[in-house]
């Protein structure tokens, strides 16, 4: 479960039907002095904020028990849970969680209000470590989807491979090892190792080289698999395809991680 975290406490945040929705309890521990889902639920400005989200977003919202508990706002009398607020409105922009991750859980654009009733300080500090959270998130779904390209891209180098390098009425254990060696002149010509290598000096780590590879790194990666699987066809020797593909590799690394940083200096200077 992805974490914001705002002077040093640990603010859970979780999906519901691909949303992002932020952890209420785990907001007031981050913030000195007492604050109170219940008490910040009973104020008419925040009713009137999310009777209008839960227009724009719910169509099954119940806008009759709505206008019930927004005329009693501001009553002495007046207080109601989260559980109880949903439970009349079938609101889908609030909800409480029982567990491990328990607490308060309201929808990003709804926890953004309950940070500025906080303090606008606050909700200054909420709104940039969530937007970290989300540049983090953004990484990994662009490394991720590398990663399964490089992988399709695996069985088109193991077709080459099995149609042009494995012998007839060999066994599959046999033939293994050839995939296991070709796999290894990859890897040796991107990382300077072998799978082997990399496991002894990595010895409590789980996975294999691959998995811990750069998105700069995977991008040649597959690049690498269907130079490779090229050079197998025209019947190229693996010594000559290792040198070939190392001397590759170098140069796409080099041209790619000189363009990140150019973006990066650009990016730098634009602030």
């Amino acid at each position: 479960m992805p974490k914001l975290k705002i002077q040093e406490v640990e603010i859970n945040v979780t999906k519901l039907n691909n949303e992002d929705y932020i952890c209420l309890t785990d907001m007031m521990m981050a913030k000195d002095g007492e604050f109170f889902v219940t008490d910040w639920l009973r104020n008419k400005n925040t009713l009137e904020y999310i009777g209008i989200w839960e227009k724009v977003y719910n169509p099954n919202f119940n806008y009759g028990e709505f206008a019930v508990i927004k005329n009693q706002a501001g009553l002495n009398r007046f207080k109601i849970s989260v559980k109880d607020f949903v439970a009349k409105t079938n609101a889908i922009g609030l909800f409480a969680k029982a567990g491990r991750y328990g607490g308060t859980y309201a929808h990003k654009d709804i926890a953004f209000e309950f940070a500025m009733w906080i303090s606008p300080e606050f909700k200054i500090y909420v709104v940039k470590e969530f937007q970290r959270l989300k540049e983090e998130e953004l990484k990994f779904v662009g490394w991720s989807a590398k990663r399964e390209l490089s992988k399709i891209n695996y069985h088109i180098h193991t077709d080459a491979i099995k149609n042009n390098l494995i012998p007839k009425e060999i066994t599959s254990s046999e033939a293994n090892v050839i995939y296991a060696n070709e796999a290894d002149v990859l890897n040796v010509a991107l990382f300077g190792k072998t799978a082997k290598m990399w496991k002894e000096e990595n010895p409590d780590l789980e996975g294999n080289i691959r998995d811990y590879a750069s998105i700069e790194q995977l991008i040649v990666l597959i690049n690498l698999e269907s130079m490779n699987s090229e050079l197998i066809k025209t019947g190229k020797s693996q010594s000559e395809r290792a040198l070939y593909l190392n001397k590759m590799a170098i140069e796409q690394l080099t041209v790619l991680y000189k363009y990140d940083n150019k973006l990066l200096n650009e990016f730098n200077s634009d602030e």
